[in-house]
C-alpha cells in the first residue's frame, strides 16, 4: 500500500472521474443508464494476453476472462459492483482482466440479476449458484478466490456467510474492494474529502430498490450484522477519501474479533473503487498487484 502523496496522474483522474460519476443523476431512470452502459459491451476491451469466453454458470450468464499464463485449476469468481442495479460493463471487464493477470487465475465474471426487477435475494442466489457450479465442474473450494467491488464486495461477504450457514465448503479466501458492509448505515462517519467515485444520494436510491421491504440489518444483506466466525482470510481495500471508509474499518475490526484473518489496506487519497483505473495510475496498479500477492499467498497455502 502506498503511503506517499497521491500521484499527479491520480490527482488529475480524480477530477475527471468525479465528473463522470456525477453524471449518474442526469439519467431519467436506471434503465436509461443501462442502455448507455450496454453500448460499451459491443466493443470489448481487454488487457493484453487475456481472452474472453461467454458461459452459463449454474443458470447465470457469465464470462471467463483467461490470462495467457493461467493456472491449471485456480479460479477467481468475480462479482461486479454497480449498486445492485447496474450490470456487467466494460470498465469492470478491464479491471477483472487485470486481476486475472495479476493472480494468474481464470476469472469467472458473473452477470447476476439486478434490482429493482430482481431485489434481494436474487443477486445472492445467483452468486451461490455460480459457486456451486464451479464445485460441480470439478473445481475444489480451496482453489477458489471470491472477489468483488462495492455491491460486489458485499456479495462476496454474504456469499461466504451463506455458504458457512449452509454447511457448504468455503473458498480459499475473499477480496473486497470498497465493500458495502452495513446497509442500515449505523455508525457511518463522513470521509475527510468528497468521494470522487460514489454519488452518495444516487447510491442510496439504488440501495433502497435492492432492499425492497427487507430489513437492512439482515446478516445476508449487511455482513456487518452477521456472525463472522469461521470465514476464510479476507483482503479489504478501501480509499482514504471514500464514503465507505468507516464501513470497511468497522467490518475489519469485527471480523478480527471473530478470529478472521483480515488484511485491511487503506489507500491515502483514493476514492471508491479506484482500482478500476488500473493501467492509468500507479495507485490502481499497486492495488491490483497487492491482490495478486494475496491470492498467491492464500491459494498456495491450500496447495494449489
Amino acid at each position: 500500500m502506498s503511503q506517499q502523496r497521491p500521484s499527479l496522474s491520480s490527482r488529475v483522474l480524480r477530477v475527471v472521474w468525479s465528473r463522470l460519476t456525477a453524471r449518474t443523476g442526469s439519467f431519467a431512470s436506471i434503465q436509461e443508464m443501462r442502455v448507455a452502459q450496454e453500448r460499451w459491451l459491443d466493443y470489448p476491451f481487454l488487457p493484453r494476453g487475456v481472452t474472453r469466453q461467454k458461459v452459463t454458470a449454474g443458470g447465470v450468464p457469465a464470462e471467463w476472462l483467461i490470462p495467457a499464463a493461467a493456472a491449471a485449476h485456480g479460479v477467481l469468481l468475480y462479482l461486479h459492483g454497480g449498486a445492485w442495479t447496474l450490470g456487467w460493463y466494460e470498465p469492470h471487464r478491464w479491471l477483472v482482466g487485470h486481476l486475472a493477470r495479476a493472480t494468474g487465475l481464470r476469472a469467472l465474471a458473473l452477470d447476476y440479476r439486478l434490482a429493482p426487477e430482481h431485489p434481494f435475494p436474487a443477486a445472492l442466489e445467483d452468486c451461490l449458484a455460480a459457486y456451486r457450479w464451479l464445485l460441480s465442474s470439478g473445481t475444489r473450494p480451496e482453489q477458489i478466490l471470491i472477489g468483488g467491488d462495492s455491491a460486489g464486495g458485499n456479495l462476496t461477504l454474504t456469499t461466504m456467510i451463506a455458504l458457512r450457514e449452509g454447511g457448504e465448503p468455503l473458498p480459499a479466501a475473499g477480496v473486497c474492494l470498497s465493500p458495502v458492509t452495513d446497509l442500515a448505515g449505523t455508525g457511518q462517519a463522513p470521509p475527510p474529502h468528497p468521494d470522487a467515485g460514489l454519488p452518495v444520494d444516487w447510491a442510496g436510491e439504488q440501495l433502497r430498490s435492492y432492499l425492497g421491504d427487507t430489513d437492512p440489518r439482515l446478516p445476508l444483506v449487511s455482513p456487518h450484522h452477521a456472525d463472522l466466525h469461521g470465514l476464510p482470510p479476507l483482503l479489504i481495500q478501501v480509499g482514504g477519501d471514500e464514503f465507505l471508509l468507516s464501513d470497511a474499518n468497522r467490518f475489519a475490526s469485527k471480523a478480527r474479533a471473530a478470529g478472521v484473518d483480515v488484511t485491511l489496506q487503506v489507500w491515502p487519497g483514493m476514492w471508491h473503487v479506484w482500482q478500476i483505473l488500473v493501467g492509468l495510475m500507479p495507485e490502481a496498479n499497486q492495488a491490483v498487484d497487492a491482490i495478486g500477492a494475496f491470492s498467491r499467498q492464500h491459494l498456495a497455502r491450500q496447495g494449489t
